[in-house]
Parts: C-alpha cells; structure tokens; sequence
C-alpha cells in the first residue's frame, strides 16, 4: 500500500515540474539569505513565509517551506564564519573553527567547507527518511488514542525538559500554548469556547498570526529593544593569494569523510527525536570530532574538520525532523510544529493515515527535498560571495522591512484586521516569555498539538473508562508513560538537584 509503484513515480514527477521547482528554488534562496542575515533565521523566515502560502497547492507550499528551512541552515554559516557572530543557533559550533580559517585568509575555503557538508549531511538523513518514513507508518497505524495521548505526553515531557532553563518553565509555556490553542471549536463536542462574542475565532486563533508574533516580530522588537549590533565588520573576501585558499579540494573533502558521517548519523539520530534539535546535534557532532581526532589541538584553530562536523550535523536534523512529523503527526522542534500548520492550512492532516491518503503528495515532497539539496548547494556556489556582503546591512534596514512584511503576511493570509492585532498580541506574549526566560519552542510545539491531544485524550479517558488500571491492557502505552514518568524526574527533579549541589559546593 505504501511502496505503490506508480504513486512513488507519479509523484516523484510532480515534484520534478517546473512550477515546483521554482518554488524550492526560491525557497532556498529566500533561506539562505535570512539565515545570513544575523539576528534573523530560518524558523522566522518560515513563519513569515507560512501566510503567503495559503493559496498554493500543498506540494507547492510544503516544498517552498521545505527550501527555507534547508536554506537557512546554510545561510547560518556564512555570518557565524565571517562575522563569528552566528546566524542561527546551530551554527555557533561553526564558528569556533570557521572564523579562525577565515581570519586565516581563507574564508571562501571556510563557507565552502560548510556548504559541502551540510550537503552531506542533509541528504543522508533524507535517505534516511524515505527509507523509514513508509515501514514506521505502518506500525503507527496500529496506535490507538491511548496509545497517541501517552506519546505526546512523553514529547511534552522530554520537549519541556529540553529546551528551557528548567522543566517548570517549560511546562508553564506548554500550558500557556495549550490555553491558547483552546480558542475556537471544540474539537470533541462542536462548542465554543473563548471566543468572547466573536465569530472569527470559531476557527481558533490563526496559526500564521500567532507563528509570526511568536518568532518573528517578538525576537525582532527583542532586538530593537536591546539595541542589537553585530559587534565588528565582517571579513573581506579576496581573490588574491593561492587558489586553494579559495576552494576545497576533493581529497579535502574526501578526508573529512568519517567527520561528515558520523555528524550525519548524530544529527539524523538528535533529529528525529523531540526536543533536542540541530544546536545539541551540531555541539554533539564538535567535540566526538575533537576527541576522534589525532590533532584534538588544532580544533578552535580553523580545523576544516570542525566545521564538516557541525554543519554535516546541523543539516542531518532537517530531513530526521520529518520522520515523527510525517509518521505521528508530532513535531521535533519549532520548524517542524510551522510545517505541521502549513499541512494544516493546506486540509492534510500529518500523521500515519497520510501515507495511505496522500501517498502522491508524500512522495512528491520526498522528490522536492532531495532537489532542495541540489539547489541548495548550486545556489550556495553562486551566492556565498553575495551573501558575504548581505551581511553588511544595517538591522535599521534589515527589522523594519521584515515588520513589514510580517504585517502584510498575516493580513493577506486571513483578510481581516482582527489577525493583525492577534499578531501584534503574539509580539508582546513572545517579548514578555522571554524577559522571564520561558521557552518560544515549547509554547509553539503545544500549540500546535493541543487540539490533537485534546481529543486523544478525551478518546483514550472513554477506552479506558475513567480507570487508570486499564492502562495495563495497553503495554505500549504504558510503557510510554513508564518513560515520560522517568523524564519528569531527570529533567524535573534530578539534574535540578545536582546543579544546586554543584552552585553550592562553588559556593563554599
């Protein structure tokens, strides 16, 4: 049913039409020049992008989503090189080699490096992806709503146990995007619920509203609150001086094979579970490369090997992010919980019923992400020089054009004003969590899955009739909920323990 050989073809060549292709093209391009852009990334790029994708076709949508969020990942090594100032967060393990090569006459050689590995990178996992995407679908199907309701709670768990500075922050986030998400329908009895008298939030507060509040306007008046500078100009680039300055060789690149693959195994294996994202992954990837190393001194010091080893990493999780987003409908991060609302906008439910239903669509998507790794890489040969100077433009022009467009984007995609001012609600709730550290990723992932685990929940409370004992007919289940049970106490109770021993002990 899933390895259907003419639904794998027939959409292997919808993706390979040039309305597709142009879309992942400008996808990408719009990615990397975000991602090159410090104080921007590629999530704020996707949030932005969400609204203006409300009337294409939902290949058309995904794939140009898709293109961003590939892209961004490159264009985040360009400013952490040239710069050392990171242009999204999994690539500040790319600076600690990059920005020493660079400051060594050879930035070309350095953003190429990482433009080739997170080639690598990117496509081992998307192999990956298609090859376990189908089998895991098959296996989810045989998940109930017991078993689905016990295994977001364990993403709850490990998601608010991850990404903040603690597992209490983290809940209360989760809450917070929980209680936000109940806006509009029932998805269990067909009621309202605050609404407050109106009728355009029947639907719930929409998710492009509230996606670009969240990521993009919040971080933006973060910014200008703050007064963001880049800090110092970035590095020239020259055509003078010997050309392996300027490029990287094939037995450069072939010795940083075993670098390039184990980063692509750990990001591919970080990736596909929920929480822990392309920064742990890229970091993770660093220092098993140091401590691999013959030279463990040279790393820090321009080592082509540090820079295969994040990047190789950072870009594996993007493909691994789309295996419980395809299969369980559960998102990994904040990219994943955006493409998960593009499906949503789109009519497609993600989950293991998509490969039955939307087989086609799937394997198209499969096609698109395999080309935005081409393109990724032409459009990266091409521009590394332009984006080099990208970086250049001041935030006075960069943050008031991206407002706009923010503004404009949510308008259009709702057509009304009451979107506009959800936006500019958003904006302040994301500027507010953070002031009091409160984690954006667990609010947004929740947001997205609450009305899911509502109605899992309520189904599961009705299979087990109010008993809790029942769980034991359920083993898988229950063993999902043994594990968020022994996730709490680690991240909740554990490691908050022995880091206060730790500050005491420095204390004394």
């Amino acid at each position: 049913m899933f390895l259907d050989t003419s639904t794998i073809l027939t959409g292997l060549a919808d993706a390979m039409t040039i309305s597709t292709l142009l879309f992942v093209l400008a996808g990408v391009t719009l990615g990397q020049v975000v991602g090159a852009v410090p104080g921007l990334s590629a999530p704020m790029a996707i949030a932005i992008a969400v609204p203006f994708t409300f009337a294409l076709s939902p290949l058309a949508a995904i794939a140009f989503l898709i293109g961003v969020a590939k892209g961004g990942t490159v264009g985040g090594a360009v400013p952490a090189i040239l710069l050392n100032t990171p242009g999204t967060p999994d690539a500040a393990a790319t600076a600690m080699d990059g920005y020493p090569l660079a400051k060594a006459g050879k930035p070309l050689k350095a953003m190429k490096m990482a433009l080739f590995a997170s080639l690598t990178g990117d496509t081992f996992s998307d192999i990956v992806l298609i090859l376990v995407a189908a089998p895991l679908a098959v296996v989810a199907l045989a998940m109930g709503p017991v078993e689905i309701t016990a295994l977001i709670t364990l993403s709850i768990a490990v998601i608010t146990g991850l990404v903040g500075p603690s597992m209490a922050k983290g809940l209360i986030a989760a809450g917070l995007g929980i209680l936000c998400a109940s806006v509009g329908i029932d998805p269990e009895h067909g009621t309202p619920r605050l609404i407050f008298g109106n009728y355009n939030l029947y639907s719930g507060l929409p998710i492009s509203a509230v996606a670009v509040g969240m990521l993009a306007t919040g971080e933006i008046i973060t910014q200008l609150a703050t007064r963001y500078h880049a800090g110092h100009s970035p590095l020239a680039i020259s055509d003078d001086g010997p050309s392996g300055d300027r490029r990287v060789s094939w037995n450069e690149y072939w010795a940083c094979r075993a670098t390039m693959l184990r980063g692509a195994v750990i990001g591919t294996l970080i990736g596909a579970l929920p929480g822990l994202g392309s920064t742990v992954a890229s970091f993770m990837s660093y220092g098993m490369a140091r401590s691999a190393s013959n030279e463990p001194e040279t790393f820090g010091k321009g080592n082509l090997h540090g820079i295969a080893a994040c990047e190789s990493a950072n870009s594996a999780v993007m493909g691994a992010n789309m295996i419980p987003l395809l299969t369980l409908g559960i998102p990994g991060n904040v990219t994943a919980a955006l493409i998960i609302g593009a499906f949503m906008v789109q009519g497609v439910q993600p989950g293991p019923l998509l490969f039955q239903s939307q087989g086609q669509l799937i394997y198209s998507l499969f096609g698109a992400m395999v080309i935005a790794n081409l393109l990724n890489f032409l459009v990266g040969l091409v521009g590394l020089r332009i984006w080099a100077r990208v970086i250049t433009a001041p935030s006075s022009v960069i943050f008031p054009l991206t407002l706009l467009l923010c503004v404009t984007g949510v308008y259009i995609a709702e057509g009304n004003v009451l979107a506009v001012w959800i936006l500019i609600a958003f904006s302040i709730l994301s500027v507010v969590m953070r002031i009091f550290d409160l984690p954006i990723v667990a609010f947004i992932i929740m947001f997205v899955l609450a009305n899911q685990f509502e109605l899992s929940l309520s189904q599961a409370l009705t299979i087990l009739d109010g008993d809790p004992t029942n769980l034991f007919e359920h083993p898988v289940a229950l063993l999902l909920v043994a594990i968020s049970l022994l996730s709490v106490w680690i991240f909740g109770i554990r490691l908050p323990s022995k880091a206060r021993k730790r500050a005491a002990a420095l204390n004394t």
